[in-house]
């Protein structure tokens, strides 16, 4: 005889009865009483739904309220989970802009936790007891990184001035906002690019209020087309990197050099997205042509700006640096305040900073990725391979390459290793879909119907890691 779903409802306990079972009880030693009745109630509610849909008899129902608590558990848990969490990068992009581009030097992350646990001097100068500027603390290592790495002395660009915010668009916004708003900015139209996310320079150029002349050709663009575009109301002459894409063939455009010259003689300051942050001489990782930071900001340009979290290996900001008339205005406007970074950031990027003053940049991770040998690669490779021998999956190294990513060096790569994989028993798309939902998630990529994993974008100390969740994914539990 069919049990009647009204019959089955009765069988339902009641919230407040349940609390106060040992097994609930036991779950309030880690969660809110309010939390696990909410679980509880959500849990309930989804019972009773199975029931409407007829899907369970006296005895089913019976089994699905003996494993209550389990389920409850299992849902508390996923609940409370932090949404964001550390993966492993598999994908041999260094900066990833998905996963947080520039992981974090363990110096940066020490200085974090120092400055965090309590109060910080942020805006408080020691020495008078007086209010000071939160942007001081790393201005002078700032400047002292471009003099030491362009040959100069910090008195040779004293002249010069540096702020931080909290990403090189938002640099970008305010230089354009402060010293363009209402005039004319000259802009090539073979630098008009688009960034990730669908975020354009032309949309931050006339959200900052500046009126956007572009001049010259998609493919082509001289210096006579800037002076010719030159009028009463021309405030600005903007270069941008050209961050996520490489021209080649029938090309033109002007020396920054050049620029500057022009910028000199018509009374108008040149400001440069110049966007990555480089410091380090990327030739030896075999990639040419790259802007450099430094040559950049050591220059008489009126303004450049960066990106902490690119090429500079740091923390999610972004950096101008330019003359101080030019940076008294940006601190002087309203925006800068909406846009400043915290004490944290400060803090992350004050120990990179420090890091290339002292010559020890190696200690980056992006910088050791970017320098790590190829043939070290290999041989981590092979070793990860050799202990997989025993799963079920067909494995190789395979030479591959890497890239820099996060908007920088389009078109170059480096020469590195990957473990190959084709799973026996689930395709591959599967395959990666799982190692994404290990912990902590795998990203890995597909290429030519095969998972490879990239090591360069691995630390070498999470090998063992990485083998053993390989092993999860390869050998999953029978039920």
């Amino acid at each position: 005889m069919q049990t009647h779903p009204s019959d089955l409802y009765r069988k339902l306990p009641q919230v407040g009865e349940l609390l106060h079972r040992s097994d609930f009880l036991r779950l309030q030693q880690t969660y809110s009483r309010e939390l696990v009745a909410e679980a509880l109630r959500s849990t309930l509610q989804e019972l009773r739904g199975e029931i409407n849909a007829g899907r369970h008899t006296e005895d089913s129902l019976d089994l699905e309220l003996q494993s209550l608590s389990t389920k409850v558990a299992h849902s508390l848990r996923h609940a409370t989970r932090p949404s964001l969490r550390p993966v492993l990068n598999a994908t041999g992009v260094i900066l990833q802009t998905n996963l947080g581009r520039a992981p974090l030097s363990e110096a940066a992350i020490q200085r974090i936790a120092e400055v965090a646990r309590g109060y910080s001097n942020l805006e408080f100068d020691l020495e008078s007891g007086e209010r000071s500027r939160r942007d001081l603390h790393v201005e002078r290592l700032i400047i002292n990184v471009i003099a030491l790495k362009s040959g100069q002395s910090p008195s040779d660009l004293a002249h010069k001035s540096a702020v931080v915010v909290n990403n090189c668009a938002a640099a970008n916004f305010l230089a354009l906002n402060t010293l363009a708003e209402g005039g004319e900015v000259l802009v090539s139209r073979g630098e008009l690019v688009e960034i990730g996310g669908g975020f354009r320079v032309p949309d931050i150029l006339r959200k900052s209020g500046a009126i956007l002349r572009e001049v010259g050709t998609t493919n082509r663009t001289r210096l006579s087309d800037y002076a010719a575009a030159i009028t009463p109301q021309t405030r600005l002459i903007l270069r941008v990197h050209r961050s996520n894409f490489r021209m080649e063939g029938f090309t033109e455009r002007p020396a920054l050099e050049e620029l500057l010259d022009l910028g000199n003689r018509a009374l108008l300051p040149v400001f440069e997205d110049q966007g990555t942050g480089c410091i380090v001489d990327l030739a030896e990782a075999g990639i040419h042509d790259e802007s450099s930071w430094i040559q950049s900001a050591s220059s008489d340009l009126a303004l450049v700006a960066c990106s902490g979290d690119k090429l500079l290996a740091g923390p999610q900001c972004g950096i101008l640096v330019g003359s101080k008339p030019h940076l008294d205005r940006i601190r002087a406007n309203p925006l800068f305040r909406a846009l400043r970074v915290d004490k944290l950031t400060y803090a992350a990027l004050e120990a990179t900073l420090l890091a290339y003053l002292t010559a020890t940049e190696e200690t980056l991770p992006a910088i050791a990725m970017l320098r790590m040998p190829a043939e070290a690669i290999r041989a981590r490779c092979v070793a990860m391979a050799e202990r997989l021998r025993s799963t079920s999956a067909a494995m190789e190294v395979v030479e591959t390459r890497s890239v820099v990513g996060g908007g920088t060096t389009p078109g170059a790569s480096l020469a590195s290793f990957a473990v190959a994989l084709l799973p026996s028993h689930i395709s591959e798309t599967v395959f990666a879909a799982n190692m994404r939902h290990l912990d902590p998630p795998v990203v890995v990529r597909i290429h030519e119907g095969r998972v490879l994993l990239d090591l360069r974008t691995i630390p070498p100390a999470e090998d063992a890691l990485l083998t053993q969740l390989l092993r999860q994914a390869l050998e999953p539990e029978q039920p």
